[in-house]
């Protein structure tokens, strides 16, 4: 019994798994960097400070390094994906 609970602490995490916490993070980040940005309009910092402290924050470079490593990217992959502007 104890055995078959040690086994399964080791197996590898199925895709679904990955993707759940993939998306659970890329919103846990979305979140911080709204509250981030509703907090500094009411401050009225200016918008290069705000998102010179953006890329300084480190709870969201700790989501973004975990999210490039989820991903199989290395983090500056993952940066350079994310300044790139969406076409739509």
């Amino acid at each position: 019994m104890v055995e078959s609970a040690q086994n399964n602490e080791s197996a590898s995490p199925s895709p679904e798994e990955i993707a759940q916490v993939v998306s659970d993070l890329e919103q846990y980040r979305e979140r911080l960097v709204e509250d981030f940005m509703t907090t500094a309009k009411k401050a009225k910092l200016p918008k290069s400070m705000v998102t010179a402290q953006l890329k300084a924050h480190p709870e969201i470079a700790r989501i973004d390094a975990s999210l490039a490593k989820l991903r199989g990217e290395s983090p500056a992959e993952e940066q350079s994906a994310e300044e790139q502007p969406a076409s739509h």
